[in-house]
């Protein structure tokens, strides 16, 4: 195999690695059919109903505690994601940084916050694309990490949105927010970022459009569940679009597989952990070819492009 790869450094500033317990919270999506979108994810991932939004939206979640997943009626698309920030006084240093950066950061309603520890807050900013990014103070999870695996997952775990321009989504995530690289691949059209100990709650690829979801995931509690899964999902008619594999970065098991929307869905397992407080890291570059995003190998669908040859 020849690769002549394209090799691009993704930098970032002084205050990468700041945030280091702050975790993804929930997703908005825009759905042209939300009831459809709302049976779908009942019937599947056990997600049901907390309340409705304006407009004909509809809220989910998992019980008890703090919502999952907004549907907004529309065109198929993110409407905005969030983070649930735990580290002392995460809020204030995210919100001087952005502000010391020039962008504009406005106050969230706290009734937006499903079982606030304590007093709620939280402040709400367009990342470089123009997609909404909240960051919120910590909140309850009751309906978490108590899940029947083979029924629905134990918890929601990363978004990765897609882009025209990788490093501005760097300076603004890692640079200014406060998240850290963990990986990127060589030709710097993909990196992962962390913000707890999870190699990443947020992934960048460059799909040549700005402000898409690429994909987002939940968290399934081992490797015996994706055969239960992938069974579940055959007898649902739900048509498994990748995997199941094991990703390169990360190290995770994963399975794809998508929504009525056309969002796709992947269901994760065996994360790589990041101990920054007591190790030190160097991100890595991974060779952009297929067998980095799926180190068994197997067929890759139309939507994950590498530039780079195959192996």
């Amino acid at each position: 195999m020849s690769v002549t790869t394209n090799r691009v450094v993704l930098q970032q500033g002084e205050y990468a690695g700041t945030l280091r317990k702050t975790s993804v919270s929930h997703i908005g999506l825009r759905v042209p059919d939300v009831d459809a979108s709302v049976h779908f994810y009942g019937r599947v991932l056990g997600l049901v109903l907390q309340g409705d939004l304006d407009g004909g939206g509809a809220r989910l979640g998992w019980g008890a505690g703090h919502h999952v997943l907004d549907l907004i009626p529309g065109e198929t698309g993110i409407d905005h994601y969030a983070f649930e920030v735990r580290d002392d006084d995460g809020l204030v240093g995210i919100r001087s940084r952005l502000e010391a950066a020039g962008h504009a950061v406005a106050n969230l309603d706290t009734s937006y916050l499903d079982g606030s520890v304590g007093v709620g807050s939280g402040i709400s900013v367009s990342d470089p694309d123009g997609t909404t990014v909240h960051f919120h103070s910590p909140i309850w999870r009751q309906g978490e990490n108590v899940a029947d695996t083979g029924r629905r997952p134990v918890k929601f775990q990363h978004t990765t949105v897609g882009t025209a321009a990788v490093q501005p989504m760097v300076d603004f995530f890692a640079s200014t927010v406060g998240f850290r690289l963990s990986d990127q691949l060589e030709d710097g059209r993909f990196c992962w970022l962390r913000s707890d100990k999870d190699h990443h709650t947020l992934a960048v690829v460059n799909v040549e459009r700005t402000g898409v979801l690429d994909h987002y995931s939940y968290d399934l509690s081992e490797w015996e569940d994706f055969k239960t899964w992938c069974d579940r999902l055959t007898e649902l008619d739900v048509k498994v679009q990748w995997g199941p594999g094991r990703h390169g970065p990360g190290n995770n098991l994963f399975v794809f597989f998508d929504d009525p929307a056309g969002n796709h869905i992947e269901l994760s397992a065996e994360m790589e952990k990041f101990y920054d407080d007591a190790v030190h890291y160097s991100t890595r570059r991974w060779l952009p070819v297929p067998a980095s995003v799926n180190l068994w190998g197997g067929q890759t669908p139309t939507w994950r492009k590498t530039s780079e040859g195959t192996v």
